[in-house]
């Protein structure tokens, strides 16, 4: 009886720093969510909801282990195994937070699958080997002669994998300095043209207009020559050239060919109103023709193929109904008589 008595205090010590510390957990969630709203604080919540019930309960241990007799030796195991405990959780705790937020930035930032892939395992390993080589520590275990193993392990291992590594920076290259995001429209060492899927830990994946994925390695990306068509903006200018004849009047010409690009940005999907088109004598007077420029803007890159399309069919109907001449290359051939039969060769002696 005498020891059951002994462990009574300590059980109801156990109970009511744990009670305590729960209510204590509420109250702070509560405030927590009030002062930065339920949406900023979603992902860390969920993320400390468990690992904090359990530290009540540790809590809650230790001052009950305090409150007992038990030989000092067995004490100190107690400790260490409740030090651990809390370090595994905080570690995955800590893991799992940073890996949300790297993936919701990623998210943010419009970045590929397979790269915001690579920064939450990133993040996620490296969190985990530090509270590992921590929780070694608590326990009593010497790091050192590990972190020297991993160390020569890890530069053997970046020896024999030195194209993928390469890659795998280029990624974080492409990663921290955006030259391309996935839905640009991008041209890749001037054959690789289409709309970019995905910025991976390896590759970066491009859509061809043929139906095609093209893969290309992160590395070639990163030395290349980039044309991102979307970057500054979507919108783009558009050049149309429009030879006439000498005999044209050039501004009748330049007023036709304005009216008729305003009039198909009511009709024609893609051509933007503003800024207005307009139309210019460049390059000018050329071998055969007056040149002329229509300039007019599109609202992507792909859009330029239909409305080129369109405008040139408008032109081509307006300039024949005024009877302007779409003047052709003309070549001149001299033809020559030949000379008579056996004149100009040589008489026989």
């Amino acid at each position: 009886m005498l020891g059951m008595w002994q462990l009574f205090w300590p059980a109801v010590a156990f109970v009511g720093v744990s009670i305590g510390a729960l209510l204590l957990r509420a109250a702070f969630t509560r405030g927590l969510r009030r002062w930065l709203g339920p949406a900023s604080v979603e992902v860390f919540l969920g993320s400390i909801r468990l690992p904090s019930i359990l530290w009540c309960f540790v809590l809650g241990l230790f001052v009950a282990i305090e409150l007992v007799e038990m030989p000092r030796r067995l004490g100190t195991q107690l400790h260490t195994i409740l030090e651990a405990a809390i370090i595994l959780t905080v570690t995955f705790t800590v893991a799992g937070v940073l890996g949300s937020l790297a993936a919701a930035a990623g998210e943010r930032r419009a970045l590929g699958i397979g790269m915001t892939g690579l920064v939450h395992a990133a993040v996620l390993g490296t969190i985990l080997l530090i509270g590992t080589l921590v929780m070694l520590d608590a326990l009593g275990v010497q790091i050192t002669p590990l972190l020297t193993a991993l160390g020569v392990g890890g530069l053997a291992v970046a020896l024999a994998l030195q194209d993928t590594l390469s890659n795998l920076f280029a990624g974080v290259h492409l990663l921290a300095d955006k030259p391309i995001r996935v839905g640009d429209y991008v041209k890749i060492a001037d054959t690789i043209e289409g709309y970019v899927v995905d910025v991976g830990w390896r590759s970066t994946r491009v859509h061809m207009l043929q139906n095609n994925v093209v893969i290309v390695p992160n590395k070639r990306v990163a030395e290349s020559i980039i044309v991102n068509y979307d970057m500054p903006e979507r919108r783009m200018a558009l050049l149309v050239p429009v030879s006439v004849g000498y005999g044209s009047d050039p501004d009748r010409i330049e007023a036709a060919l304005v009216e008729e690009a305003v009039a198909a940005t009511r009709e024609v999907p893609g051509l933007l109103p503003e800024p207005a088109p307009t139309a210019r004598l460049i390059p000018g007077f050329g071998a055969h023709s007056l040149d002329f420029t229509l300039v007019c803007h599109v609202a992507s890159f792909v859009d330029q193929y239909f409305v080129q399309h369109a405008l040139r069919k408008r032109i081509l109907r307006r300039l024949r109904a005024d009877g302007v001449e779409i003047p052709a290359p003309v070549r001149t051939i001299s033809l020559t008589a030949a000379p008579p039969s056996g004149e100009g060769r040589p008489s026989a002696s």
